[in-house]
């Protein structure tokens, strides 16, 4: 899990606390069951009734790649399809079979077992890009369900809190209770906007990130696949792969190439 991520999120909720507490506020009036069950259930709900079984199964192993997210080192990455190119130049594509126990990316592996298998250039790109359109599908519908979550959960803070409401008004016979019970109310609203900004939208955001740096990454291997597979030199593979990098990348991966 990385360290930041869980420094964002303590410094999201303190910061959230420690400006109510900051006015006198008590943390145990921000517990209210009564309203985190209209808000979340009907969040919950109304999520789940958007999207398949399917769809839904596959939320736990969201938040897992959220937390535990690993992206691969391009660099490495150019560095392996350029030792790849370099020794299919030199033994020719179908050498490279023996290799294919070290490309650890399932992605990656069949691209090259697609080159060794003598499949047409044509063909191959096309198999990687609907490949790579599944990806990217798959990783979409992961990132709707929490967006959709975000949009749900400000609604049925609203809600609840009209519910609340109308539950005060009518029981004004009682004024002494009458600011209480508003205050109570109003944490459906809380839960709802609250849970939205930290949790759901943050969440979907993230994986955004994560599928953008991994669809970007499968494209400069779908490019590395062909190039090789055409019998490009390896020094003007790397240079057309290291397009890929951002600028800091690039200037780190020339200097490791000087060494």
């Amino acid at each position: 899990m990385e360290a930041t991520m869980i420094v964002a999120f303590l410094v999201a909720v303190f910061s959230l606390a420690g400006g109510f507490l900051w006015d006198g506020g008590h943390l145990s009036s921000l517990f209210k069951p009564s309203a985190a069950l209209i808000v979340f259930g009907g969040t919950a709900g109304c999520t789940f009734f958007s999207f398949t079984f399917n769809e839904i199964k596959n939320i736990p192993t969201l938040f897992r790649v959220a937390l535990q997210a690993k992206s691969q080192d391009p660099a490495e990455i150019i560095d392996l399809i350029v030792g790849l190119a370099d020794e299919a130049r030199r033994e020719g594509l179908l050498f490279l079979e023996n290799r294919l126990n070290e490309v650890h990316d399932p992605f990656l592996r069949k691209g090259i077992q697609l080159v060794v298998d003598g499949t047409d250039p044509e063909l191959v790109r096309s198999i990687m890009d609907v490949e790579l359109y599944s990806i990217e599908e798959r990783h979409h519908a992961g990132i709707q369900i929490f967006e959709a979550a975000g949009g749900y959960a400000p609604t049925m803070g609203i809600i609840g809190t009209v519910m609340g409401l109308v539950h005060v008004l009518g029981s004004v016979s009682d004024p002494n209770g009458l600011a209480s019970a508003i205050a109570v109310a109003f944490m459906a609203t809380f839960y709802g906007i609250g849970s939205a900004n930290v949790v759901f939208l943050p969440m979907a955001a993230r994986l955004g990130n994560i599928s953008k740096k991994e669809v970007l990454l499968r494209e400069l291997m779908v490019e590395g696949i062909v190039s090789l597979q055409a019998g490009y030199n390896p020094i003007l593979i790397r240079e057309r792969l290291t397009a890929f990098l951002n600028p800091s990348a690039r200037n780190r991966s020339k200097e490791e190439e000087e060494e």
